[in-house]
């Protein structure tokens, strides 16, 4: 199997990612199995930071390497929190911060759409002229009150359209199919099975 390291140490994301890259002959590990700290994030957009972090865990390993970054954006805030979406409460980060401030933004607005948005990055060498970067969106809008035990961050406030429910309450797999995570996963995936 052709060695791929994963630019983040969330257990989550390397089990999801190793089970479906597998099938191409990918083993997916975490940048920690090799000393790799985590990249600076210095960008204002999605695809600049994951390229980043792909590029990063790259040059240090000088293996093949896959990044992520994404995050929230709702429409009558211009795109915030955006790339900020995991520290838009403030340091340290919390989930419970993030939220409050989100509501405390849309207050007395009546525009309350939003999408997320995830920007995958894979490096075959940190020089790559030309790597593969695949993006995915889901479309909502941010309810007032937090709903549902499932998903982390803004979850529980994003209103599935057609569903009723939220991010929160959705079952994991069909949160995994109609994500944006799940969406540009899959044509990742597709990429892949064209040869990359």
């Amino acid at each position: 199997m052709k060695k791929l390291v994963l630019a983040s140490g969330n257990a989550g994301k390397l089990r999801e990612f190793g089970q479906l890259l597998a099938p191409f002959d990918f083993e997916v590990l975490p940048q920690s199995a090799f000393d790799v700290p985590e990249a600076e994030e210095p960008h204002i957009t999605f695809v600049e930071n994951a390229i980043a972090k792909a590029r990063h865990a790259a040059r240090l390993t000088g293996l093949p390497a896959l990044a992520d970054d994404s995050g929230l954006c709702v429409s009558a805030l211009g795109g915030a929190p955006g790339v900020f979406s995991a520290r838009y409460g403030g340091e340290p980060k919390s989930d419970a911060k993030n939220n409050a401030r989100l509501l405390a933004d849309l207050a007395g607005v009546a525009d309350h759409r939003a999408h997320y948005v995830a920007v995958l990055v894979l490096m075959r060498h940190a020089d790559d002229p030309q790597p593969v970067i695949t993006e995915g969106e889901w479309h909502g809008e941010i309810i007032d009150t937090p709903r549902g035990a499932g998903g982390f961050g803004y979850d529980p406030y994003f209103l599935v359209p057609g569903t009723g429910l939220t991010a929160a309450e959705l079952p994991h797999e069909e949160k995994n199919r109609c994500s944006h995570r799940g969406k540009a996963l899959a044509l990742l995936i597709e990429r892949l099975r064209l040869g990359m």
